[in-house]
């Protein structure tokens, strides 16, 4: 795999991923945390188009299920990861395009990329969406500011690498899209009547318990409707049977919505708020905080005080 370059980290966090997905011109989708993968969990999110699974890397391990490289890649958006920390962007993108619901628009940015790209085998896929500027640009306004530079050094193998890859249905079967492969993993068809999401629960399950009782460092996303665009569509048609018959449930059903929509909204205005806070270069601040406290000879007190803190808490864990 190539040098990560310019591509940073990106965390898993929902806000996180809301905002990058919006960053790429997406509309109509939207990212929410889950804290378990039970029935009840998806019965306030449906519809979910995909899921997003972070977990710690092992190199060499063996897929579980076939990996396809037939000719099923020519309807199947995957592109192959081929430089370092794009995961996230990449888990995000190869569910994106392989998207096909009237909720979801793509936008002209992605709609271009996958037009131009759809004929290209899956490592030209992944190395045109490592050289595209918007996407990267996307990416990196995600990322916490670097306020030193260090000189790169090569990781050590006590180093833990932690991976994105996703989940979804595409024509009625179930795939795992995971960059690193050759291919998305076929996990097996989606029978009439049954939901996606039991087939893919009992996999997640399967791959978190291969891990160590004292590993808890899994995260799972699930990219849904967008919330307040399907609230608003409910308040539509209940507004619509109103008309011909009031109700009273039609009624508080409708400002039971209000009040989620209320809700959506503050959610949104906080994950702008955390991303300013996170990408923001508090440097400067620090620096003249740190020369005011100086010049008015407050700073070598302070770390006097600060040092005989951290002394005594030392002492008392030891104790």
């Amino acid at each position: 795999m190539g040098s990560a370059g310019d591509w940073c980290t990106v965390e898993s966090d929902p806000g996180v991923f809301t905002l990058l997905i919006q960053k790429f011109g997406v509309k109509g989708v939207q990212v929410e945390e889950l804290w378990s993968i039970n029935d009840c969990i998806f019965e306030n999110l449906r519809p979910v188009h995909g899921l997003i699974f972070l977990f710690k890397y092992v190199q060499h391990e063996e897929p579980s299920n076939p990996v396809v490289t037939d000719n099923r890649l020519e309807n199947i958006y995957f592109a192959k990861q081929v430089i370092n920390n794009a995961c996230a962007s990449q888990a995000v993108i190869n569910m994106l395009l392989n998207c096909n619901h009237p909720d979801v628009y793509l936008g002209p940015e992605l709609t271009k990329f996958k037009e131009f790209t759809m004929s290209f085998d899956p490592y030209m896929r992944g190395l045109t969406l490592s050289n595209s500027q918007t996407i990267r640009a996307a990416h990196n306004s995600m990322s916490r500011p670097c306020l030193f530079e260090f000189d790169a050094k090569t990781p050590s193998k006590e180093e833990d690498a932690y991976h994105f890859i996703s989940y979804m249905p595409i024509n009625g079967r179930v795939y795992e899209l995971d960059g690193l492969r050759e291919g998305p993993i076929d996990h097996g068809p989606v029978n009439p009547g049954q939901d996606w999401l039991d087939i893919v629960c009992p996999i997640i399950c399967t791959k978190v318990n291969t891990y160590l009782d004292n590993e808890i460092n899994f995260s799972l996303m699930a990219l849904i409707s967008n919330r307040k665009m399907v609230y608003e569509r409910k308040i539509y048609y209940l507004t619509e049977d109103t008309r011909r018959m009031q109700t009273d449930e039609a009624e508080q059903e409708i400002r039971n919505l209000q009040m989620l929509i209320e809700l959506e909204d503050t959610k949104m205005m906080t994950y702008q708020q955390e991303l300013a806070r996170r990408t923001h270069n508090y440097l400067p601040f620090i620096i003249t905080l740190l020369q005011i406290l100086a010049e008015a000879k407050k700073l070598m007190p302070m770390y006097e005080k600060a040092k005989e803190r951290a002394l005594k808490r030392d002492r008392n864990l030891q104790a």
